[in-house]
């Protein structure tokens, strides 16, 4: 039996397993095209609902704790932007004015 008389004698059809998601594609070998997908089996994220609940809990807890701080930032951001401002004068005051700068057109 030769080589070419096997290899023609085999399905057209071959399965791929997705690296990244575990899907596995029948592709057709003369077409080239994907003709059918398996999605893979995503397992259970919760065992039961007292956990699940559980879980929403400290869900609920991270994000009041996040809300507060951000309030909090947002209390004193206006001090942070004014001490900002104070300095920026400041620097302003110190460094001397030079005049009108010099543009690359006054050169020519």
């Amino acid at each position: 039996m030769r080589y070419d008389a096997r290899v023609t004698k085999r399905d057209s059809n071959f399965d791929v397993t997705c690296p990244c998601c575990g899907a596995v594609l029948k592709i057709d070998t003369e077409t080239r095209a994907v003709i059918s997908h398996v999605a893979p089996v995503k397992p259970k994220m919760f065992q039961d609902m007292e956990e699940a609940a559980r879980a929403m809990k400290e869900q609920d807890g991270r994000r009041d704790s996040i809300f507060r701080q951000s309030v909090e930032a947002q209390k004193h951001a206006s001090e942070l932007l004014e001490k900002k401002f104070q300095e920026a004068v400041k620097k302003a005051k110190e460094t001397p004015d030079t005049g009108k700068p010099i543009r690359d057109f006054d050169l020519d």
